[in-house]
């Protein structure tokens, strides 16, 4: 029992990290207006917090892998809530972005400890279990992060979806701190059996094509309140009802597509871009449409989602001997494809209106495809 509460404290606290990172994308509305700034600018929020991650994630995880995860954890919570709190204080953009910046360098640590962390309170026959039962803390804070803090900046003020969104790592740094016993390292591989899975081409293939398939997701995604209110002509109330839905279907989309690896992981593996790309195409063709858009938006969460686990899972199985770096190495390109993937859409939206955001992760799931086929031609299907 106690395995399931240590667990469950250091799930939320990777969920409250989780939903500062994604959540402001839910009230980019009122960061344009109150910074008098465009979307593609407000854009750079999600863009170099990912960019920060993608390139330190590996370096900074493997510098603090000999220290007591319980304190590096707690760490990292008391600076991603300090950095909230100077958000909700920021008198201009640029500050904005610099505290925002901050704690995305120690991002990608507390992601890799926690998966280690929590397998290491079952035994050895149920490590899996606890690895999906933190990650699905993760997988909240990415889907409802989102609609809440959009509900907050809409029912109050942009202000206190920040001081939400402190509270959260608060209460997760309170819990840790109580309830959560000392994690001493007794041992670790060293830095060059870490990274030795980098020798591996096959890994290289699976980095690339997570990346692009995550720069696919967010090339839209992360436009997704602007596409609703000039596309659809949504209010900023039924936005947020939408974000909640999205998120809501995006929970039972992650179970979902976590079963059907169990059963087919080269099947649900090659079927996720041509199953997300026949969704875009729907939401561009039904963008327009009030009433059968609500329904779309429920689809497209359902859909969305599963490619977190998909992809993690993809990525890891070729680096199984280094599992703690396997994990960074994921929070890091994964970051790297929500950087690109958002920079991208921004562009798009700005030469070529919001309706075209969807070419964006139309090309990169193109590309994503490209990358896994040549992976079956030179290593087998098997590899995947």
């Amino acid at each position: 029992m106690r395995a399931y509460i240590y667990s469950a404290i250091i799930a939320f606290g990777l969920f409250s990290i989780v939903n500062t990172e994604f959540g402001v994308i839910g009230t980019f509305i009122q960061i344009t207006e109150k910074y008098q700034i465009s979307a593609s600018q407000t854009g750079m929020l999600v863009s170099l917090f990912a960019l920060s991650i993608a390139i330190f994630g590996p370096f900074m995880t493997l510098l603090f892998s000999g220290f007591n995860k319980k304190r590096i954890m707690a760490s990292v919570l008391g600076l991603f809530a300090i950095a909230n709190l100077l958000s909700a204080a920021a008198p201009n953009f640029s500050v904005l972005l610099i505290v925002r910046i901050l704690p995305a360098f120690l991002h990608p640590v507390y992601f890799s400890l926690a998966f280690v962390a929590a397998a290491s309170f079952f035994p050895s026959g149920q490590k899996s279990k606890a690895t999906a039962y933190v990650f699905t803390g993760g997988t909240v804070g990415m889907v409802l992060g989102v609609p809440f803090t959009s509900f907050i900046a809409d029912q109050f003020s942009l202000e206190a979806s920040f001081l939400f969104s402190a509270a959260l790592n608060l209460i997760a740094l309170i819990g840790l701190l109580i309830w959560v016993p000392s994690m001493p390292v007794t041992a670790k591989l060293s830095y060059r059996q870490q990274l030795g899975v980098l020798a591996k081409p096959q890994l290289w293939l699976n980095i690339a094509t997570v990346c692009l398939t995550i720069s696919a997701m967010f090339a839209v995604f992360s436009y997704f309140a602007e596409y609703l209110g000039q596309i659809t002509k949504m209010s900023g109330k039924l936005i947020s009802t939408m974000l909640i839905l999205f998120g809501a279907s995006g929970v039972l989309g992650n179970l979902e597509a976590g079963r059907l690896l169990s059963k087919h992981v080269v099947k649900t593996t090659l079927l996720y871009p041509a199953v997300l790309a026949v969704t875009y195409l729907i939401v561009f063709w039904g963008g327009s449409y009030f009433i059968p858009m609500m329904i779309i938006v429920v689809v497209w969460g359902f859909i969305h989602t599963g490619g977190f686990i998909i992809n993690q899972n993809w990525l890891a199985s070729e680096a199984s001997e280094a599992p703690e770096f396997a994990n960074s190495l994921f929070v890091s390109f994964s970051n790297l494809g929500i950087a690109i993937g958002t920079a991208s859409g921004g562009q798009f939206l700005l030469h070529m209106g919001t309706h075209q955001i969807i070419w964006g992760g139309l090309m990169f799931l193109a590309l994503a495809v490209t990358l896994m086929l040549a992976k079956i031609k030179w290593y087998g299907i098997r590899s995947i």
